[in-house]
């Protein structure tokens, strides 16, 4: 049985991705190590803990010689590595640890591998050809648009936070190793995702338990910033579909073609909440959305041009926002009430 290292499983798209994983590849053992920071959850992944194929570890990619006992115990003939600090406003407060994790931990991990498989550069020792390393990414790399224009794999990169000059260089280790050392790589970077199990400091769990639990919903600035949404489920197709058949040293950019602005969002889950949830005083939810200040360098759209994996490997999105952003508040209104009612 091959084994497969995926690290950051716990958190959002990485939990929703391994029990999907598991689903199509009943030959392949995943071991998923996660340092369970404040984003990680193991309770994100209840649905597979006792697979026969599912292993956790508890640790940091960081620890190189942690990684390296780990390849030389399960001898992983791929990796998809989700592990990263994500959240911008924290990154914003404490940049250092996003350099360490993002850029440090990427290295430790692209470094063991290329060490455990290769030889020498672009030599592969005979047993481990094929091995691949999947790095998943974002689209603020790229920065931000205007009105018009869409983020391709071949637009500048222009990062404008902590975080995503953070992933923009894990991006380049990534790339470096294919040129380099003549590693199997593949990126992926894709736009904002949505869905079950994402953390609750994020914008459509923040409007959604911010509304059950009758409190201000916080909309930074005007409002008007713009997001192409994707459906965590729909990502995690098109990530499994460039592991397996996507070019080794290219780039992917996986995304929704659903752009929203920020209020059409918090208005568009207050019309579902209320519908699915009324309030007691019978008055739009609408009423609790409230603007506060803006975070800096917030960029003000990101979109994504997804012809490439949609015309090279035939990938699509399943789910457009509106039926997408029914799954998702239904799912967490399910979450927040049992979690109010235990209060």
């Amino acid at each position: 049985m091959k084994n497969i290292l995926i690290t950051g499983g716990a958190g959002f798209i990485g939990s929703n991705f391994i029990p999907y994983f598991l689903f199509n590849n009943p030959h392949v053992h995943v071991l998923n190590i996660d340092k369970l920071t404040y984003a990680g959850n193991l309770k994100n992944l209840t649905e597979v803990e006792k697979h026969d194929n599912y292993t956790f570890v508890e640790g940091d990619i960081c620890n190189r010689s942690l990684i390296e006992s780990l390849f030389k115990e399960y001898d992983f003939r791929g990796v998809i590595h989700f592990a990263a600090e994500s959240h911008v406003d924290n990154s914003i407060e404490n940049p250092d640890e996003f350099i360490k994790t993002n850029v440090f931990g990427t290295f430790q991990l692209i470094d063991v591998a290329r060490n455990h498989w290769m030889d020498s550069p672009h030599s592969y020792r005979k047993e481990y050809s094929g091995c691949r390393f999947h790095h998943i990414s974002t689209d603020e790399v790229y920065g931000t648009l205007g009105k018009t224009g869409l983020f391709k794999e071949t637009t500048p990169y222009a990062p404008n936070s902590p975080y995503s000059a953070s992933k923009a260089s894990s991006d380049f280790i990534i790339r470096s190793y294919f040129h380099t050392y003549g590693l199997d790589v593949v990126t992926t970077n894709c736009s904002n995702n949505y869905g079950p199990k994402q953390h609750d400091e994020k914008l459509i769990p923040t409007i959604i338990r911010k509304a059950i639990a009758e409190e201000n919903i916080p909309i930074y600035g005007d409002g008007k910033n713009i997001r192409d949404w994707l459906y965590v489920l729909d990502h995690c197709k098109g990530i499994e579909l460039v592991y397996n058949t996507g070019l080794s040293g290219e780039t992917y950019n996986i995304g929704g073609r659903n752009e929203r602005n920020n209020n059409y969002i918090a208005a568009k889950i207050c019309e579902l909440l209320d519908n699915l949830l009324p309030r007691k005083n019978q008055k739009s939810y609408k009423e609790l959305i409230t603007f506060v200040k803006d975070r800096p360098g917030h960029d003000l759209r990101y979109a994504i041009d997804a012809s490439k994996i949609e015309n090279e490997l035939g990938w699509k999105a399943d789910e457009n926002f509106e039926s997408g952003i029914e799954k998702t508040v239904a799912w967490y209104i399910n979450k927040y009430t049992n979690s109010f009612n235990k209060i």
